[in-house]
């Protein structure tokens, strides 16, 4: 359970959503906290990485390096593709 405090504004707004499209306050407010919790996550994560490369604690590979060892790039030899049947 999860009891927050809006700014009015933002109350109103909510309130003005829910009743044009006929869902409540509740569903809206939980669609929001999801969909950017994700985004959330994902820059937490993305800082603590940069701050461990940062502090030299992690390596990493240059992207030419990666492109060699995945045969990809300028002098990376063409795949044949087949069709699948």
């Amino acid at each position: 359970m999860l009891a927050i405090r809006l700014p009015e504004q933002i109350e109103k707004r909510l309130g003005r959503l829910a009743k044009r499209t006929g869902r409540t306050k509740t569903y809206y407010a939980r669609e929001a906290i999801l969909q950017h919790l994700d985004d959330l996550e994902d820059i937490y994560f993305a800082e603590k990485a940069l701050r461990e490369i940062r502090s030299g604690r992690v390596k990493t590979i240059p992207l030419e390096e990666v492109m060699r060892r995945y045969g990809l790039g300028k002098t990376a030899k063409p795949r044949k593709i087949t069709k699948s049947k």
